[in-house]
């Protein structure tokens, strides 16, 4: 092939795309995102700074829940600059470097997100199974390594998704479809055999976002079955209220990925702006809901969070 039919990576500018036939309206259409982008970046890092700032805080539950807010907050930022980019200034050339960095931190987030909602059920499994070992299982030792692990886990899933994407020769379109780079996306440009790079994809998913669900089923089974065997229906209601804001959070990150794998699959006659936007949607609905669901679920955070406000508010 000639250089101008097979572009090496190196030299390749992608195309990112807003909301396909709306493009007049990006305008109006920033709105509601900025302010998603707004309430997402100012709660999580909100419940962040009461956890780091209260003592009273400082127990695995709300240290699992700052690790949350993070990766929340990493996810945020990770596609803010180029959806609001394509919005307002309609910046839609990415290079490819610069598209493999956002897709990797991207999907590094989301495995993160998946892993913490597995140790939050953990968390749950331990305190409500045996709460008289809830201090001594899960020290603060042992919260650091299942955070270095969580770290650790997701760097090694996408390492080789991006690698693998480097290797590719891309000679067709360079339009992505998303306002942000998704492996899929990328990996639908290339002219080369892309087989391995959907293998690769389909076992990280598969090992990540598959097999998390499965043991929170599994936690939630256990959690339930000891619930059922408390006498006293004051204490079942206790234990499943400690409960309730975990399965939000479980809710709000499974059903977009779910509803994004319906769209794909059979709403291929949707118009283009339904993908999009679900796609988004996937994206943001975890960050935005995350830090309300705890607020007002959890009554100490909520307490901790208007202690923080009110300090602030005084202050000036």
């Amino acid at each position: 092939m000639s250089t101008s039919e097979n572009t090496t990576a190196s030299s390749i500018i992608f195309l990112l795309t807003g909301v396909p036939g709306l493009e007049a309206l990006h305008t109006w259409i920033s709105i509601p995102f900025c302010f998603l982008y707004a309430t997402a970046l100012s709660g999580n890092s909100l419940i962040l700074f009461a956890i780091i700032s209260q003592p009273s805080l400082h127990e695995p539950m709300y240290y699992f829940l700052s690790m949350l807010s993070t990766t929340d907050l990493g996810l945020s930022i990770s596609t803010m600059v180029t959806m609001l980019g394509i919005f307002w200034f309609n910046a839609r050339e990415i290079s490819f470097n610069a598209c493999l960095s956002q897709m990797f931190f991207i999907q590094l987030f989301t495995v993160m997100e998946s892993s913490v909602l597995l140790a939050m059920a953990y968390d749950r499994y331990v305190a409500i199974t045996n709460p008289l070992r809830y201090a001594s299982v899960l020290t603060d030792l042992k919260i650091v390594v299942i955070g270095v692990a969580i770290i650790t886990r997701g760097t090694l899933i996408q390492t080789p998704l991006a690698v693998l994407l480097k290797r590719l020769s891309y000679c067709r379109s360079h339009v992505l479809h998303h306002s942000y780079c998704f492996h899929p996306d990328i990996m639908k440009l290339s002219c080369t055999d892309t087989r391995i790079n959907s293998a690769v994809g389909l076992t990280a998913l598969i090992s990540t976002a598959g097999v998390d669900s499965v043991f929170i089923v599994l936690s939630y089974v256990l959690i339930i079955r000891t619930v059922l065997s408390i006498a006293s229906p004051e204490e079942r209601k206790k234990a499943f209220s400690t409960c309730i804001s975990h399965i939000g959070a479980v809710a709000v990150f499974y059903i977009p990925l779910l509803s994004l794998s319906f769209v794909h699959r059979f709403g291929r006659r949707a118009p283009p702006y339904v993908h999009t936007l679900i796609a988004n949607a996937y994206l943001l609905i975890p960050p935005v809901m995350n830090p309300i669901i705890y607020s007002v679920k959890t009554k100490q955070i909520r307490k901790a969070v208007l202690k923080v406000l009110s300090s602030s508010m005084t202050k000036s």
